[in-house]
């Protein structure tokens, strides 16, 4: 099959022929784009509509001719309740969900240079790889790297428990993008064995269950984990919630009866749900109030056993891993729920009682930070609980299994609402991509020009993070259980001892387990 879109692409394609490459499944032509050429849609797996859906991947259809990747892949069916859109961009609608993007200095078999693979966030329901805000010509062009971004199955079709379908297919998904990558990136110039993934909050999580699935070894070298979310779902749970999913709709959690309803319409069962999960706290616990129905799903087979458990035996010990988080990653959700400021100490006492570790969790936190307002505690135990401390337990995992792993925390605050957001969730997208001005980049940066020091901040992120993946050495040293050294990323960065010692105290020993089902 060939196309022939020939719509502008963004980044300014040339008037030139474009490049050429064969992959396993037929020729592609990209575009010239400011010293780039850049490949969009290219299909890794069939769609997954008809007698593939809710299946494991199947393999992409192969096409003669030249195939035309000016375009990226239609966005997957999701739930666009927590965060509005996924981006305004100029995208053909469609069920080819499954495709990955390239960008590359030169498509040359010869030129071996380290590939990144972007995973992206998004609660596990929604985003998609075509994104404005992970547009990645500045990695690819100032690291001097591959990078390839790739759609995956979310909400309903990704992760959603359905009697008949394998669990995780989203995670499914992305392997079979990682074994795209593995058997066509030398054509476009990048050496498959110097493959690193980085993803982000939905994205770290992936990149952590990936670490843990046997379907995933040798796909990577090296992994990249920002803001790891603590939520993975026990079978249990999982499926409770599945059967709740499918009540919305009236039906059964079955793919006999969930395929009677068309994909893009099938997103509605997690749109209805989200807001009610709170209701159910007593039956699924701490997995109510993050209202966002989707997790991957420990269940033995796909995923035998959750990240901290699996690195701490060793799992990943020959991955590299650098890990992170923002110093207010919560604030980022109360400020979009209008609630800044305004956290009451009742509010504060039940995020306390729910999230703290130990019988006295409440009363530690209390303890640890005398100083703290309602809002400022409510903020550090989902913080802590939600992203900081399963970013940073991660880390030790890795260590105690074997491996190795660097640390780093952005504390730089966002300039957007006059500073008050903090480092707040997803912060560290745009100054990885460079993209202020898009997505979440436009509260963030408030639509500014971003400030000198942003610039250098930002020049830092992708120097640090194309070192790690050309070298597994991201500019500062590996954490250990001693010295704990960690990389404070500021407007001054520095090397020192992990910051938020309080917090790390309150939780050291803590295990971060699959969420059960209580009911």
């Amino acid at each position: 099959m060939t196309t022939t879109d020939s719509r502008p692409s963004p980044g300014g394609p040339s008037d030139q022929p474009g490049p050429v490459v064969r992959t396993t499944a037929g020729a592609v032509r990209g575009r010239q784009e400011e010293g780039l050429a850049v490949f969009r849609g290219i299909p890794f797996a069939a769609p997954p509509v008809g007698e593939a859906r809710f299946q494991a991947p199947r393999p992409a259809e192969t096409w003669d001719g030249i195939r035309d990747a000016y375009a990226f892949g239609p966005p997957p069916p999701q739930d666009l309740g927590l965060m509005g859109g996924p981006g305004l961009i100029d995208v053909p609608q469609g069920d080819d969900w499954l495709t990955v993007n390239v960008w590359t200095p030169d498509p040359d078999p010869a030129a071996h240079r380290p590939v990144m693979v972007w995973i992206h966030g998004g609660a596990y329901k929604l985003g998609h790889s075509g994104s404005p805000g992970y547009d990645a010509r500045r990695i690819a062009a100032d690291g001097d790297v591959v990078v390839v971004s790739l759609n995956y199955r979310l909400g309903m079709e990704g992760f959603a428990f359905i009697e008949g379908a394998p669990a995780n297919r989203a995670l499914l998904d992305q392997v079979a993008a990682l074994e795209w990558v593995r058997d066509n990136i030398e054509s476009f110039g990048g050496d498959p064995d110097q493959v690193t993934v980085f993803g982000e909050s939905a994205g770290a999580g992936s990149i952590a269950a990936l670490l843990s699935m046997p379907r995933a070894t040798g796909l990577f070298r090296r992994a990249i984990a920002q803001s790891v979310p603590g939520t993975f779902f026990s079978d249990a749970l999982a499926r409770d919630i599945g059967t709740a999913l499918a009540a919305e709709l009236g039906l059964r959690p079955t793919v006999a009866d969930l395929s009677t309803i068309a994909p893009r319409k099938l997103t509605s069962a997690g749109e209805t749900l989200g807001p009610k999960m709170p209701q159910h706290i007593d039956r699924w616990g701490q997995a109510a109030p993050t209202v966002t129905p989707f997790s991957p799903v420990v269940d033995g087979e796909v995923l035998p056993t959750s990240p901290w458990q699996a690195l701490r035996s060793g799992s990943a010990k020959d991955v590299e891993l650098l890990v992170g988080h923002n110093r207010d990653e919560y604030r980022l959700f109360i400020a979009m729920a209008g609630q800044l400021g305004q956290i009451t100490d009742e509010r504060a006492a039940s995020a306390l009682r729910l999230f703290a570790p130990g019988s006295d969790g409440e009363q530690a936190y209390r303890a640890a930070f005398p100083e703290a307002s309602p809002s400022e505690l409510y903020e550090r135990v989902q913080t802590d609980w939600l992203f900081s401390m399963p970013s940073l337990h991660l880390a030790e995992a890795q260590r105690a299994g074997g491996g190795r792993a660097h640390v780093c925390e952005l504390t730089w605050p966002a300039p957007g609402n006059g500073g008050a957001l903090g480092a707040c969730h997803a912060l560290d997208i745009p100054l990885l991509f460079g993209t202020y001005g898009a997505d979440l980049g436009l509260l963030l940066f408030a639509g500014t020009e971003p400030s000198a020091e942003a610039l250098s901040l930002s020049s830092r992120f992708r120097a640090s993070w194309t070192s790690f993946a050309r070298t597994g050495d991201p500019g500062w040293p590996a954490y250990d259980d001693e010295r704990r050294l960690v990389q404070v990323l500021d407007a001054e960065p520095e090397v020192r001892a992990y910051p938020e010692e309080a917090s790390q105290r309150l939780w050291e020993g803590y295990d971060f387990r699959p969420l059960p089902l209580l009911g």
